[in-house]
């Protein structure tokens, strides 16, 4: 298989003169981006970095940032990049744990680089000194790294730990790119938002995938909705993947029109799972020839495929075309524990897979209890319908067992969701002295809606009695994750602020 930087080059011999990347005023083709990175290889060889070395960085979704990723491909350097918003103490352990030997940050994030004492010692170099370096000529980069080096560190989020880095070779970042061309349809000059950031797997999927299509990378730094519609319009956008929470707030952005985003026809989502409602909104919206939702981790990019996700809300689809999945008995040890149909379980996927990681760096600790017998074990709940498909519902910490009964939250959110009332939803179970756990909704609304109202709601949607929400909050905002995952942790800590309460409104009994 190629690496990546004979990936790279060989979009250059397909593609010289077509559109590569553009952010703002610059706009390059795949020939004269080329340059760029190759005057940035010879730039990196003069801060003294070797093949196999971390390099730390902190910066939005920049050409620069784009331009140092594929430099890095060349160069055999590990990518190792951190949320832009991270804290000096985060800055510090990744640092530490990756053994970093350069980082590279914007202006945004000298203050955080400031605060930790290990970057005192190291090369630092901001977006503004990447351009610099990027100006001169430079002899054509050669590929230095083969497919089975390492191309990227990924940190896992350390919502209940200490982050995780997931280190991934070229091979596997290659071919889980492959995956997403053919699995999302993509054709030749696609034209992709890049705003999925670039220290997440969506984001860098989408830089990867850009290319071997011969495609653009149009650059949104840093996610608003306004903008994005008029990046849309203007770029002529065909494809968007993005997380729900993104897509919430594009359709209900005020300058949002169906007519202004015309050109996309391929709308995929991945990061946490899609309410029946924005769903239905989206594709009223867009009315795309193809809606995908791509479940899948850092750790093993693409776990299944939904190509049609209006026709069977909910539905995560079947293995993706370099995978193996089971759902497990919750709690079981070993693979072949098998959920039987509809049952809830764990899910596991194949760790022969193109796609898969192979472990956790320098953390034996996480790999003992995700890698099993050849497989790994996600954490997220689930199980197979009749037909074979795929239903996520969760988190196995997530589940809420209320009264002996298991709730899945997912199931609770979709319902309230297609309240027309409700703008968005999340749901946990919070401590009850009868129940254990009592199932409880927190909910931002967009309409004059009482508490009674999606009780009955509830009532009449066929959702079982044992699932409905015996508690309703409504909330200014659902407290997300930078890539907009719900988190429930802060919900169960108190960790919100509640809207100022209509007359109407009270808890559901």
């Amino acid at each position: 298989m190629l690496d990546l930087g004979a990936s790279f080059l060989a979009s250059v011999s397909r593609d010289p003169a077509a559109l590569a990347v553009v952010d703002g005023d610059t706009r390059l083709t795949y020939a004269e981006w080329y340059r760029k990175i190759s005057a940035l290889v010879a730039g990196l060889d003069r801060l003294g970095l070797k093949k196999g070395d971390h390099v730390l960085t902190l910066m939005m979704n920049r050409w620069e940032n784009a331009s140092l990723h594929w430099a890095c491909q060349f160069a055999g350097l590990i990518v190792t990049p951190l949320n832009w918003r991270a804290k000096g103490d985060e800055v510090e352990y990744a640092i530490n744990d990756a053994g970093a030997r350069a980082i590279f940050y914007e202006e945004m994030t000298r203050e955080a680089v400031g605060e930790a004492p290990a970057a005192a010692g190291l090369p630092s170099v901001s977006a503004e000194e990447l351009v610099s370096m990027m100006q001169g000529d430079a002899p054509d980069a050669a590929p230095r790294a083969d497919a089975g080096d390492w191309s990227l560190m990924l940190y896992t989020s350390g919502t209940t730990s200490r982050p995780k880095g997931v280190p991934r070779r070229h091979r596997a970042e290659r071919a889980g790119a492959v995956a997403h061309v053919a699995q999302n349809l993509y054709r030749h000059g696609e034209r992709t938002l890049g705003v999925m950031p670039l220290y997440h797997t969506m984001g860098v999927r989408s830089l990867i995938s850009s290319s071997l299509t011969g495609g653009a990378f149009i650059c949104l730094p840093r996610f608003n909705a306004a903008r994005a519609i008029e990046l849309i319009e203007a770029e002529k956008i065909t494809n968007l993947y993005l997380v729900p929470t993104l897509y919430h707030d594009v359709i209900h952005d005020p300058s949002f029109a169906p007519e202004r985003v015309k050109s996309v026809t391929k709308l995929g989502f991945a990061g946490a799972s899609m309410t029946d409602g924005l769903l239905k909104r989206l594709d009223e919206a867009f009315m795309p020839e193809l809606f995908v939702n791509h479940y899948g981790s850092s750790e093993i990019y693409t776990f299944t495929i939904e190509q049609n996700a209006v026709a069977k809300p909910g539905s995560a689809g079947r293995a993706g075309i370099n995978q193996i999945i089971r759902v497990v008995k919750l709690g079981a040890k070993a693979p072949d524990e098998h959920a039987a149909t509809d049952e809830e379980g764990e899910i596991i996927a194949y760790l022969k897979g193109d796609e898969s990681f192979e472990g956790y760096w320098n953390r034996p600790d996480a790999d003992a209890k995700a890698l099993r017998q050849g497989w790994y074990f996600t954490g997220d709940t689930g199980f197979y319908d009749a037909d074979g498909d795929l239903f996520v519902t969760g988190r196995v910490d997530d589940m809420i067992i209320t009264g002996g009964e298991n709730v899945s939250p997912v199931e609770v959110e979709s319902c309230l969701s297609l309240h027309e009332q409700v703008a968005e939803v999340a749901v946990v179970g919070l401590p009850d002295e009868r129940w254990g756990k009592i199932v409880t909704a927190f909910v931002k609304r967009k309409g004059n809606v009482s508490a009674e109202e999606l009780d009955a709601h509830c009532r009449t949607s066929g959702l079982a009695n044992f699932r409905r929400p015996r508690r309703i909050v409504f909330v200014d905002e659902i407290p997300k994750s930078p890539v907009g995952k719900i988190l429930r942790r802060m919900l169960v800590a108190g960790e919100y602020s509640t809207e100022r309460p209509l007359e109407a409104d009270q808890t559901a009994q």
